[in-house]
């Protein structure tokens, strides 16, 4: 990490448009948004690493329907 990077407060970040939770049953912080959407997506802690890629494929999928 560079000197000049540091951890962030919720309130030391600036504004967002939108916020996308997994909904993994993982506490998130709030972080005020104009637009937020949880996804429920499946934890895959613990799992193969078929299920990870299955995952990433789901958000990467998700993002791609959403804001192209």
């Amino acid at each position: 990490m560079e000197a000049t990077q540091h951890s962030k407060t919720i309130d030391e970040i600036p504004k967002v448009d939108i916020v996308i939770t997994m909904g993994c049953t993982v506490q998130c912080s709030i972080i005020p948004s104009e637009y937020t959407e949880d996804w429920r997506l499946e934890d895959p802690t613990g799992k193969s690493d078929e299920e990870f890629i299955q995952v990433i494929r789901t958000i990467e999928n998700k993002i791609k329907a959403k804001f192209s």
